[in-house]
């Protein structure tokens, strides 16, 4: 009889919470993105000083 892989179900299960877990990341984001109108990527940086 052969003995169950419990390594690979292991990793299923890891990957399976991995996606759901980015997967909801990815949907705050897109909520965030919908309320303020300006993406995260292009917000200004504040740290910079103002050129003259």
């Amino acid at each position: 009889m052969a003995k169950p892989n419990y390594q690979y179900e292991k990793r299923q299960k890891d990957l399976a919470k991995k996606k759901k877990q980015d997967e909801k990341l990815e949907e705050k984001r897109q909520r965030k993105l919908d309320k303020t109108g300006v993406p995260l990527d292009e917000t200004p940086n504040e740290e910079s000083p103002p050129e003259t």
